[in-house]
């Protein structure tokens, strides 16, 4: 019903330079679709956001070090950790990806609500045909 109505706008958003943390958490919130007058905590009526120069984002204090990806098999001796450190420089997209979905609610919405994130570690994405407007979250 009201999910047809509302438009939904493609926005392209500059993650290099800016704190993980704090990006995340505006892009879930565009993502739900919080700063619509629309909004409504079961619809998915966000917008679409794509995040470039994933490789230039910036983690505060320690936590480059310190922060760990943890993978569990459900094997005995099936417990992966991969350091920050690595992973960023491997899959910064992932780091990312990982950070604003843990923002966005883990239910089924949530799962569909992540599909309209598209994150890209350098400057390039194949997103043009679609006229992302640049979001500026300062």
């Amino acid at each position: 019903m009201v999910q047809s109505i509302v438009e939904k706008k493609w926005y392209v958003v500059d993650a290099n330079g800016k704190v993980l943390g704090r990006l995340a958490t505006r892009v879930a919130s565009i993502l739900k679709g919080k700063h619509k007058p629309q909004y409504m905590p079961h619809m998915d009526i966000g917008d679409y956001i794509v995040v470039i120069n994933a490789a230039g984002i910036v983690l505060t204090g320690n936590k480059i070090k310190q922060k760990e990806l943890l993978r569990y098999s459900g094997y005995p001796g099936g417990l992966k950790r991969i350091p920050y450190e690595k992973l960023m420089k491997e899959k910064p997209e992932l780091v990312v990806e990982k950070a604003i979905k843990g923002m966005l609610p883990h239910t089924k919405l949530g799962r569909k609500m992540v599909k309209k994130l598209k994150v890209y570690p350098g400057p390039e994405h194949p997103h043009e045909a679609q006229k992302p407007e640049p979001l500026n979250l300062d």
